[in-house]
This record gives C-alpha cells, sequence and structure tokens, in this order.
C-alpha cells in the first residue's frame, strides 16, 4: 500500500493541465496535444510512432514486443473473427450483408456521429446491430465473439488511417462530452485520463510505463497478457476506471462511447494497426 501510495504521490506532483477545456476547436486541442508530446516526450520522435504506445519509446520493451509479434497472441482470435464472420445467420445473410463485402474498408469507418439519431457508432455497436437485425441474439459487448469479430475486421484494415471529423454542432457535443470525460477528475484517488496519459505519459506507476493518449483507439481490440485474452476498447476504458476506484461505465454507454469519439478525432491521421499485443 505505501508504494501505492508512493507512486500516486508522484504522480500528482507532476500534474499540469494544459489544455483548457474551455471552448475551442478539435484541430486546436489536438494541436495542443501534439506540441506538448512533441516537447515532453523528444523533439526527434514521430509521433506517428505513438500507435504502438510505450513501445515507441522504449527500445528492449519494443523489440521484445516485436518477437511477441512474430507469433502474435491474437492470430487464433482473427481467425475465429473470420469465421464468425463470414458464417451465414439463420436468415442466410451474414456479417456481410451489413458491412459489405470490401472489409478491409469497415474499420476505417468508425467511430462516427449519426447526425439524424444524435449519437456515436462504434464499430462493436454496429456488430451487434446487425446480428439483431437479422434475429440473432447480440454479443456481449467486453470480449469473446463480438472481439473476435472486431479484431478480423481490424486486421484486415490494417494500413488504414484515422480519420474521425465532427463537422455538425451536435457531433462537435459529442466530441466535447468525450473531452470534458477525458479531462474530468474521478474516483477515490481523484485522477481522470488526462493524468495518466497526458501529464505523465511515460512515467512508470510501479514498473510499467504509463502510455501517451495519443494513438489510443489505434489497435484496438487488443490482447493483453493480463488478461490472458482479447477485449475491447471499452472493457480496457472500465478497467482504467477500476484502477483509479471509480465505478466504471458500461461498455457501450454515452460516457464510453463519446471517449471513443474524442479519442479518436485526436489521434488522427494515426495509422490503423489493429489487433494489437499489450501486458
Amino acid at each position: 500500500m505505501k508504494k501505492l501510495l508512493s507512486s500516486i504521490a508522484l504522480l500528482a506532483i507532476a500534474m499540469n493541465p494544459f489544455i483548457s477545456t474551455q471552448a475551442s476547436t478539435p484541430a486546436e486541442d489536438t494541436e495542443a496535444l501534439r506540441a506538448y508530446f512533441q516537447k515532453t516526450l523528444g523533439a526527434k520522435l514521430d509521433l506517428n510512432e505513438l500507435v504502438n504506445g510505450t513501445y515507441a519509446l522504449n527500445e528492449d520493451a519494443r523489440s521484445q514486443w516485436e518477437e511477441i509479434e512474430e507469433f502474435p497472441p491474437y492470430e487464433i482470435d482473427i481467425d475465429k473473427g473470420e469465421e464468425i464472420y463470414t458464417k451465414a445467420f439463420k436468415n442466410g445473410k451474414s456479417f456481410a450483408s451489413c458491412f459489405g463485402d470490401d472489409v478491409s474498408s469497415i474499420r476505417g469507418k468508425y467511430p462516427y456521429h449519426d447526425e439524424e439519431k444524435d449519437t456515436v457508432v462504434t464499430l462493436e455497436g454496429d456488430i451487434n446491430k446487425c446480428l439483431t437485425d437479422n434475429g440473432e441474439k447480440p454479443f456481449k459487448w467486453k470480449r469473446g465473439k463480438i472481439a473476435e469479430v472486431s479484431a478480423y475486421i481490424a486486421y484486415q484494415g490494417r494500413g488504414g488511417k484515422i480519420d474521425v471529423q465532427p463537422k455538425t454542432e451536435k457531433a462537435l457535443a459529442w466530441y466535447n462530452k468525450g473531452k470534458n470525460f477525458f479531462y474530468a477528475k474521478r474516483g477515490q484517488l481523484n485522477f481522470s485520463c488526462a493524468d495518466c496519459h497526458v501529464y505523465n505519459a511515460n512515467r512508470k506507476v510501479r514498473v510499467e510505463p504509463l502510455s501517451p493518449a495519443l494513438g489510443h483507439p489505434s489497435h484496438f481490440p487488443v490482447y493483453r497478457s493480463k488478461w490472458g485474452g482479447l477485449g475491447t476498447l471499452h472493457r480496457r476504458y472500465g478497467g482504467c476506471n477500476k484502477n483509479i476506484r471509480a465505478k466504471p461505465f458500461k461498455a457501450q454507454s454515452d460516457q464510453y462511447r463519446a471517449l471513443e469519439y474524442f479519442q479518436a478525432v485526436m489521434s488522427n491521421g494515426m495509422e490503423l494497426n489493429g489487433p494489437g499485443a499489450r501486458k
């Protein structure tokens, strides 16, 4: 417990907000965040490498990760996802009936704002919508089949770019909702997402460095050694909330969909490289 409190104290010392949560455009927010990371992580660092998380910042960790990627632990999940994706529903249709035949073009469309319904739509949300629209039972949100289908789609979409543009007032409202969530304090430790992944990015909690916020959505779903399996981005959000002793929101809640939308906007232009492998 003393070690944990010492780690928390060190984190708190470094907290120095630099992005105002007052009115600013997504472009201004992104420019400020990238400038901050360029200054704090190194002027020579190619920020686009942050799609690989902390493996972009530590050579030893990166070499170990690259060895793991030679025989990735999520490989079997991709195969399972392909089998589920191509299998016909009871009505004779399949996921291709909802998403189209070009699987490589799917991942780059998400998340997006549905103007008519005024909501943010995620890939996992549309996976389950496709099931229910065709008379099938939806998958559970955090792991299992939904993560496997998402992994297959993500793998086919590797090399695409994140391109999420809030162009309307309603979309901007969702972006700002996610932004406010990202910077708001919560839980018994009174931490925000930014406390760990902006102000203290690449600092260590115990022995593990904290990943920079840029590029977070790029490599999900993720196989985590801690989980011993694959999980969705919203599963990870829930885990982060638990780590700071805050009650997690439900996967695909408005709060987490807004957060995913905000993080995608902030990572615009970065390469999609899911699924990933992390500790």
